[in-house]
């Protein structure tokens, strides 16, 4: 197995980080990793969604966990390995929060994989997280 997580603290209210997270359709607003993205149904969990990186080819995903408010957990299978993602808002008091990204690569190629790829799926999470919380603060202005 490999893992990875980065997070930061903002007071940008987590209703507001939730309304982006829950909207595929701003992504790629906040995303800079994220050229194209597609759901197919509802923000919930079962549904399966598909996300294009500038340079990539589609990665087709499955919201397996979807908690309103306060988390989502994706998931990529690609037989031998399996990519999780928890993408969560934790209340840390006084009107902050703590928003995290967590990967696991899991599957039989894991460790021979996961030492690669991981780095190269969650460079760009510290980024990412920044853009989230500025725009989500922004929104609240």
């Amino acid at each position: 197995m490999w893992e990875y997580e980065h997070a930061v603290e903002t007071s940008a209210d987590p209703a507001t980080l939730w309304r982006y997270w829950s909207d595929v359709t701003t992504w790629t607003q906040w995303n800079s990793g994220v050229r194209t993205v597609t759901i197919d149904g509802p923000f919930a969990a079962g549904t399966t969604f598909t996300m294009t990186a500038p340079d990539g080819d589609p990665i087709r995903m499955t919201l397996s966990e979807v908690v309103p408010g306060e988390q989502f957990t994706d998931v990529m299978d690609g037989g031998d390995i399996v990519v999780t993602t928890v993408h969560r808002i934790e209340p840390t008091g006084e009107g902050r929060s703590r928003v995290v990204y967590r990967t696991e690569i899991t599957g039989s190629a894991a460790d021979v994989v996961g030492p690669e790829l991981g780095p190269a799926i969650t460079a760009d999470f510290p980024e990412v997280l920044d853009a989230l919380v500025s725009v989500a603060s922004g929104a609240e202005a």
